[in-house]
């Protein structure tokens, strides 16, 4: 009874077997900064601080770090929304920021103007700053403070393409200076320096601040803040605080929106695109592997949100198009190192040109450029390594790891009959002369399911004299 030949294999299994390691690394690198994004991400319900008295309204506080974005505009108009609908005394926002998104600023703005509630902007903790659109968050609220080593100021706009001629930049200049100095007058703060800060893009430290009539207060901390703000009339809505010995509730972003805003990152984005070309190089070089083509294709996807709200330079992206070309054309061709070595330097230029506006606040950091290019080397130096490893290895089963195996001729060979090779029947084809049955045969080469073989010669044996050392030998003993 005959043995169905083997399925042919080309021999991926072993490239497969390869690059388990790199590709559970860019799962794992994948899942480790969407896990990151999400840890301590409890978000979004208020959580009193202190037992809420019921004759006393409480004071809502929230912290807001970064850019100022789409996701943080939603987060903020979200929470001043419902602690008015809490009855909340009042809405402190303790703020970090370097600036940020014009659209995304006029719309918190709006939101502080439109609530009946006091909505404090308190630059804080010491080290913090609230430059750019932060000033402009600060002169629309009803009461701005600052912590001690604070400063604001800078808060020139820009177009986010970096394309505005001088015309243009004038008209845009004069409408924020008059749009910063209505929001100052409206609060009764100084509206010369805002101007200044639009127009020569000043900053002010918060003694300087509260000493010009800038600001309302400089505190130490939150508790600092409420002492000096009780009894406090507000300006622009004629509310008078009581803030003394209020409960605080304090609110955070949901997992939801500090995941959107961390996703506006700079650097968050330059990683996710770094993770996503991994994943797809992968899944080209191993169609049908799965994993790493979908979690590349979630990285890439996740960095082109970030992309489409934030000043993107079109050099930038070609170059890590360039880029990503280089590194699949040295997995395809392998040419020692090269390509790959220059689609770093184009991925590293990217970077640095990727948001390269002038005078926006959004960049890639250095570290992580450098970082994610040293990875990216080792990263190729080690697959590049595996896949030649994986071409040159003999495949281990299939009829192609059938060459050089030997066994018998079953019927005659002429060309055409079946041998048998451990066991197993196949087809195969004589190489030159006849075979009769019975021969032992060696494989020599393999065409899908057939094989093709030649009588097999015992290797001759090195031990046993050639015929001139037994001619030379007999000489000597004659003499």
């Amino acid at each position: 009874m005959s043995i169905a030949p083997r399925e042919p294999i080309t021999g991926r299994p072993a490239k497969l077997r390869s690059l388990w390691l790199p590709t559970l690394v860019v799962m794992l690198l994948v899942a480790g900064v969407l896990g990151g994004l999400l840890v301590g991400l409890p978000g979004g319900v208020p959580t009193p601080a202190t037992a809420q008295d019921e004759a006393q309204a409480p004071v809502w506080v929230t912290t807001v770090e970064g850019a100022v974005v789409p996701p943080l505009a939603a987060f903020l108009m979200r929470t001043i929304e419902k602690a008015e609908d809490a009855g909340a005394e009042a809405l402190v926002i303790q703020l970090d920021t370097p600036g940020g998104l014009d659209a995304s600023m006029r719309e918190i703005i709006q939101a502080q103007i439109e609530t009946p509630m006091p909505v404090v902007i308190f630059v804080f903790p010491q080290g913090a700053r609230s430059a750019s659109a932060g000033v402009y968050m600060m002169m629309g609220a009803d009461v701005a403070a600052m912590a001690p080593q604070t400063n604001l100021g800078s808060a020139t706009p820009v177009s986010l393409t970096g394309e505005m001629d001088e015309a243009m930049q004038k008209k845009v200049v004069n409408d924020a200076a008059a749009y910063i100095r209505g929001l100052a007058s409206e609060h009764g703060r100084n509206t010369e320096w805002p101007e200044e800060a639009v127009r020569e893009a000043v900053s002010l430290t918060a003694e300087e601040a509260l000493e010009m009539g800038v600001i309302e207060f400089v505190a130490a901390d939150l508790e600092d803040l409420l002492q000096q703000m009780d009894g406090f009339t507000t300006t622009s809505k004629g509310v008078t605080l009581s803030t003394a010995d209020a409960p605080v509730v304090e609110v955070s972003m949901s997992w939801r929106e500090r995941l959107l805003h961390t996703l506006v990152d700079p650097n968050i984005i330059f990683i996710l695109m770094a993770l996503g070309v991994y994943g797809i190089i992968f899944e080209f070089q191993n169609p049908g592997l799965g994993v790493p083509g979908i979690a590349g294709a979630i990285a890439l996807l996740l960095a082109a949100y970030g992309l489409q709200l934030l000043p993107v330079s079109y050099v930038g992206l070609l170059l890590l198009a360039v880029a990503v070309i280089l590194y699949v054309a040295e997995v395809k061709v392998q040419s020692g190192g090269i390509m790959a070595l220059g689609g770093t330097v184009a991925l590293v230029l990217g970077g640095l040109l990727l948001f390269n506006v002038p005078g926006s606040v959004f960049r890639v950091n250095w570290t992580v450029i450098a970082i994610v290019a040293l990875v990216t080397l080792a990263f190729f130096a080690f697959v590049v390594k595996a896949v030649a490893a994986a071409h040159q290895r003999r495949p281990a089963s299939g009829s192609e790891g059938m060459v050089g195996e030997t066994g018998t001729a079953r019927t005659r060979l002429a060309p055409a009959g079946s041998i048998a090779i451990h066991g197993e029947i196949w087809q195969a084809d004589a190489v030159g002369d006849p075979i009769e049955a019975g021969t032992r045969i060696e494989v020599v080469g393999a065409s899908g399911l057939r094989l093709r073989v030649h009588r097999w010669e015992e290797p001759p044996d090195q031990s046993a004299p050639s015929p001139s050392d037994a001619t030379e030998d007999h000489g000597l003993s004659g003499s």
